[in-house]
């Protein structure tokens, strides 16, 4: 009897050589994933950070800002800082004029950045004059001192949205009660009291002139005791600050 032959099983065909490459390439939807998650988490953290300034620019319209990080260093530093906040009301017309004129005067006529100034400060090299006084604003009261490419860009960021939110009287009356007029002395009342021995209200026009020039280096000027080139530079903003009234550019901010 022929025997009947049995048939065998086929041998299991290996993995085709795709597969194999699908194995091989399954650690890259990992990194996707990480990466997504990542670029998630770092969305998430800018929007926060963004409420939290949006939250900052909205209560600084009316209250009157703390302490910032350069009063705190110096404070540290010294063991202590002069600093009394004033409202506009109790500050002398004057000194306002003074201010603007000695810093930024047309900061009437810009939204923020005074791009006439910017590019005469590129043509000569120089960053002196750049500066608007709602830039030094927003460093002074949400950001730090330095030169660093992020806190230019914050700087950059934040200052259109001040000048948004905020009058440009607001902005102004900040930026007297948070300027730096010396060793320790912060805001335009301690200064009128520290230099003077009056009220922030009752500055008189050299007064107000002198602790106006001293604003680029207050650490090293005194309006107490000026130097030849402070008084030359105080008789230089009495009469731009005369200008400006004239002119109409004190108007945003005192009318």
């Amino acid at each position: 009897m022929t025997e009947k032959a049995v048939d065998k099983p086929a041998d299991k065909p290996g993995p085709t050589p795709r597969k194999r490459k699908a194995k091989a390439a399954a650690p890259e939807p990992v990194r996707r994933s990480w990466l997504r998650r990542g670029l998630r988490w770092l969305r998430r953290g800018l929007l926060a950070i963004a409420a939290v300034y949006a939250v900052l620019v909205l209560l600084f319209s009316f209250v009157p800002p703390p302490i910032n990080l350069y009063q705190l260093g110096e404070a540290w530093r010294l063991g202590g800082i002069e600093k009394d906040w004033v409202p506009w009301e109790e500050i002398a017309p004057v000194m306002g004029r003074s201010a603007v004129a000695a810093e930024d005067a047309n900061f009437c006529n810009h939204w923020g950045f005074d791009m006439a100034a910017i590019r005469e400060a590129i043509e000569a090299g120089s960053n002196r004059g750049a500066s608007t006084i709602s830039q030094q604003v927003v460093k002074n009261v949400f950001l730090w001192q330095g030169r660093s490419w992020v806190r230019k860009a914050m700087e950059a960021a934040l200052t259109p949205v001040v000048e948004l939110v905020w009058s440009k009287q607001r902005i102004l009356e900040v930026y007297l009660n948070v300027a730096e007029f010396g060793d320790g002395v912060f805001g335009i009342q301690a200064a009128a009291q520290h230099h003077f021995g009056v009220d922030a209200r009752d500055l008189t026009t050299v007064q107000a002139a002198r602790l106006a020039a001293i604003l680029p280096n207050p650490k090293e000027w005194s309006p107490s005791k000026p130097t030849s080139f402070v008084r030359s530079r105080a008789r230089a903003i009495i009469s731009g600050a005369e200008t400006i009234a004239v002119d109409g550019r004190s108007a945003c901010f005192e009318g």
